[in-house]
Parts: structure tokens; C-alpha cells; sequence
């Protein structure tokens, strides 16, 4: 079973995101930043994004390192790779790994970085605990689409493993602060870097860069719930969003968000 069929599930290109327009790019931005010409890789100082994952990975660089998702089963290497090839630190180094929700295509690589990381913590919510453990079923989603899904989860499905912090709405961890999303998926959460002013939205929401999208309906548990977890996002204040799919968008992220809160229903 090829991975783009996942991808075209989940409604996204697996795009090398330094191929897809992006207004904010700089082309005279120094080497080894998002907005140079080659390879992305910092957005912004001390948060990168690991390429090609099929499922937006992001790394937090500081004393600790902290990963943010986890990409499509296959992707524990190039984050590994990512962690000892451009960053220079060690896979002992990750202290926490956060998964914004326990789709597949955000938890695929979560079995080599606890192989290589076995004294990181794996952070979720609560709500989401039993799918990442393997002692909750897995939701089954409709149509066509959502069996081949359910087929791909039995050949290719990530290993159940047991998170180490079960999250609530306003815990913080690594400096970054909780946020709880339901709707997506009941445990779906956002992480707010107030320092840097960079929210982490999972597949809450979605951006090519100059619109901001809700996440993919099929895929989404309770459109009602996300509706309100999106004018949730829409009170916080950051300048970029960086989502579970899609570019960053920045800057003046949240007021793009307030506008688009704004036209949903």
C-alpha cells in the first residue's frame, strides 16, 4: 500500500513543503533558515520542521529538545536523522514528544524516537490516552475513503505505545502551554510557545500559506466541537501558526484566525 493514499485521504499533497508557494518567504534569508532557497528548516528561531514526513513534524530546540507529531509510519528516521544531521544533538536529547492526536499520519514515528529516546516522555491528552495505548478501538470512519484507511491501519498501523503525561486543557510542558481542541478527534489538542508566539494547531486548522482551512471533514469526529475549538484558537495571540499540515502561516497568524472564525458556522 503506497503512502499517498493516506495522503490524498487526508486531503493534503506529500509536497516537500519547500517546494509550495509560501508569501513569506525571503529569498535573501540566510542559509539553513525556512526561507532560504535550499532545504527548510528553522521557521523561526529554535522551532524547525522536519521535511517529508507526510504529517507536519516539528522539533522545539532548546536545553532539551522537544518533537511535536511524528509524521506516517517510516518517518522515526528522518526525524532521527533530522536531530543528528542538522542539529547537531543527540536522540538522548529529546525530553518530550507531544502527539496532537493519535492519527496515524501524526504518530508513525513515535516507535523508533522512544527506541532511540527510551527516557522521553510521550505527552497526549487524556481524551486520547486509550488510542495511542491500543486499549481503546479505533474509530471507524465512512465511505470508501475511510476503508482504505481501516486497510492501511492493518498493514501499516503504528505500535501502541503508553504515554508517559496524560494532558489537560492548561497544563504546561517544555514551556508550552496546553491547549485542548476537541472536535477533530475528542483528545485533539494545540500547544501555545508564548515566548515566540507560535501556535502548534494539529489538524485543528490547515494553511497553504494564505488562507486558513479547518481540517478535513471526513476525518473530523464532531464538527461542532472543532467549530467552537477554532474560536478557542481564535482568543490566543501568536504571530505564526504552524499546523499538522499545510506551510506556516505568519505573520499576524491569530488575526487571520479571528477572520476565518468569523465565517464558520
Amino acid at each position: 500500500m503506497q503512502i499517498p493514499i493516506l495522503i490524498s485521504l487526508h486531503l493534503v499533497q506529500a509536497e516537500p513543503i519547500h517546494n509550495r508557494e509560501d508569501p513569506a518567504r525571503n529569498n535573501n534569508a540566510p542559509k539553513g533558515s525556512y526561507y532560504d532557497d535550499g532545504d527548510p528548516m528553522e521557521i523561526v528561531p529554535g522551532i524547525h520542521q522536519v521535511d517529508s514526513v507526510n504529517g507536519n513534524s516539528y522539533i522545539v530546540v532548546r536545553e532539551s529538545l522537544t518533537v511535536i507529531d511524528t509524521g506516517m509510519p517510516g518517518s522515526g528516521r528522518k526525524i532521527l536523522a533530522y536531530i543528528t544531521d542538522t542539529l547537531h544533538r543527540r536522540p538522548d536529547e529529546v525530553g518530550t514528544i507531544f502527539l496532537t492526536h493519535f492519527h496515524m499520519d501524526h504518530t508513525g514515528g513515535l516507535a523508533a524516537l522512544k527506541k532511540a529516546a527510551p527516557k522521553a516522555n510521550v505527552a497526549v491528552h487524556e481524551a486520547e490516552a486509550g488510542y495511542i495505548s491500543g486499549k481503546t478501538a479505533l474509530p471507524r470512519y465512512p465511505g470508501v475513503k475511510g476503508m482504505l484507511l481501516r486497510i492501511i491501519e492493518k498493514f501499516m498501523g503504528p505500535k501502541p505505545i503508553e504515554p508517559d503525561f496524560l494532558l489537560k486543557d492548561g497544563d504546561r510542558v517544555d514551556s508550552l502551554l496546553c491547549v485542548h481542541l476537541p472536535g477533530h478527534t475528542p483528545g485533539c489538542i494545540g500547544l501555545l510557545d508564548e515566548g515566540s508566539k507560535v501556535f502548534f494547531s494539529g489538524d485543528t486548522l490547515r494553511s497553504d500559506g494564505k488562507s486558513i482551512m479547518r481540517g478535513p471533514a471526513l476525518f473530523t469526529m464532531d464538527l461542532g466541537l472543532e467549530c467552537e475549538s477554532i474560536r478557542r484558537i481564535a482568543e490566543l495571540d501568536f504571530d505564526t501558526l504552524l499546523a499538522g499540515h499545510g506551510v506556516p502561516h505568519r505573520p499576524g497568524a491569530s488575526s487571520k484566525v479571528r477572520e476565518f472564525a468569523d465565517t464558520i458556522s
